[in-house]
């Protein structure tokens, strides 16, 4: 019984380290921004935000022309194999962004003009790199959400085994910050950073990644049965004729635009208020010294924000009982209410406190997408993550309304408008017709919401 229940864990494992990597290597490309901000875009003028936020648009851009692709690469070659790939253009986003780097540091007088926005070419190839890695991070993220969703665990039901995952994900996107500011940057303050601290550290990703892709090689990820259709099968009918899967579309684009919003911008949000005479303090302190090194407040407000992903899933995992409906209400709520007064306030410390309200909205708004699909599953997965996009259309159209307006603050109202999106679906777009129940449901199925 114990090795049998080993057998089971074994794979569930694998494919959460790999989540893992994801999340780490997603907040690193975001962390990234407001260093290139001062690197490659320092004299971009009056289009420093908007070009600052293009790091994240070419991410995010990766999931709208990666998601489909993904889940017909499930279809035809099944989990492990798409999974491989995904991890391969992670090694190449990687390569690329070791490239600008070096691109950068040796030719430092490669240039363009853009109006009055001088741009070195460095950096159009940083966001090819995170083209690359958006790619990536869409083909892994197809496999895992079903997988997880899908996979035979004992004890355990689907919105609990994706809080589970991405919890461990959020172990990621809550430590790349501090990588970021000591490993890359070593502690320097952010107005004195070299391109050239990029070089070494990018090496030694790569070469994590290529390690982690050698064993995922070497190791047993078995399929899971109904949930992709099997080669030549056709599809008796279109997976946007599942109204409580069309607005779960709907629902993430507005989450992932609300959220990666936050964790992109809230750092440059924070760099306005200090350069308008607005200090920002952390339990009485303007520094943020600690040990001798500078983590900087982009650093800080990151972490913070993305540790409440970390905690809001570690605690969510324990909720056998708690429906993924009854939970995406309270925290849509919620988060709502904390960015409409961190407007009135102009309080960015209510924008962080969103992070812990949104850690368990992914699992909820995607168990109860994808509830009673079946075969339709893994293409729901890749429609799903192209809908990741809005992950890019908020964060820049958040930079365009901040360069617009002059100020980044009431940019925020986007938060509270996508926050609303998912309140309605928790409430009214979640509940499923008749004719969309393909089979009568499991106690499984139940579970989801």
């Amino acid at each position: 019984m114990k090795s049998k229940m080993s057998r089971k864990l074994l794979p569930f494992m694998v494919v959460t380290i790999i989540y893992f990597v994801v999340g780490f290597l997603t907040t690193v490309n975001e962390q990234l921004q407001a260093p290139l901000k001062f690197t490659f875009l320092a004299d971009a003028g009056s289009l420093r935000n908007t070009f600052t936020t293009l790091v994240s648009f070419f991410f995010f851009l990766g999931y709208l022309f990666s998601g489909n692709m993904a889940s017909r690469w499930v279809n035809a070659l099944g989990y492990k194999s798409t999974i491989l790939r995904g991890l391969r253009f992670m090694i190449c986003g990687l390569s690329m962004y070791l490239c600008s780097a070096l691109l950068g540091y040796k030719y430092p007088e490669l240039e363009f003009q853009i109006g009055d926005a001088i741009v070195a070419y460095g950096f159009v190839v940083f966001i090819m790199g995170s083209y690359l890695m958006g790619t990536s991070a869409a083909i892994i993220q197809v496999v895992v959400n079903p997988y997880v969703a899908s996979y035979d665990l004992p004890g355990t039901q689907p919105v609990q085994r994706l809080n589970i995952t991405t919890a461990v994900n959020s172990i990621g996107t809550t430590s790349a910050p501090f990588f970021v500011t000591v490993v890359m940057f070593s502690g320097v303050s952010i107005e004195n950073i070299q391109i050239d601290q990029l070089l070494w550290p990018l090496l030694m990703l790569m070469l994590c990644v290529a390690a982690v892709t050698a064993i995922t090689h070497r190791l047993d990820l078995p399929d899971i049965a109904n949930t992709r259709f099997a080669a030549g099968e056709k599809q008796e009918r279109s997976i946007w004729s599942f109204r409580h899967f069309a607005l779960g579309v709907l629902a993430i684009f507005c989450y992932v635009g609300t959220e990666v919003a936050i964790g992109a911008n809230i750092n440059l949000y924070a760099f306005e208020l200090m350069d308008t005479g607005h200090p920002i303090t952390f339990f009485g302190r303007e520094d943020f010294i600690f040990g001798g090194v500078d983590y900087g407040i982009h650093a800080l407000l990151s972490t913070l924000y993305w540790g409440g992903f970390l905690v809001g899933r570690f605690i969510s995992s324990f909720f056998s009982t708690i429906s993924g409906r009854s939970q995406l209400v309270v925290t849509s709520v919620l988060a709502t209410i904390l960015a409409v007064t961190a407007i009135v306030t102009e309080n960015l410390w209510y924008l962080v406190g969103i992070g812990l309200l949104h850690s368990t909205m992914w699992s909820c708004v995607f168990s109860l997408a994808t509830k009673g699909l079946n075969k339709y599953t893994s293409r729901a997965s890749g429609v799903f993550i192209s809908a990741v996009f809005g992950g890019a259309v908020f964060t820049i159209l958040q930079g365009g309304l901040a360069d617009a307006l002059g100020s980044w603050r009431w940019t925020w109202t986007l938060s509270v408008f996508c926050e609303l999106v998912i309140l309605y679906y928790a409430l009214y777009g979640s509940r499923i017709r008749e004719e969309d129940m393909l089979t009568q449901p499991s106690e499984e199925t139940l579970a989801h919401g």
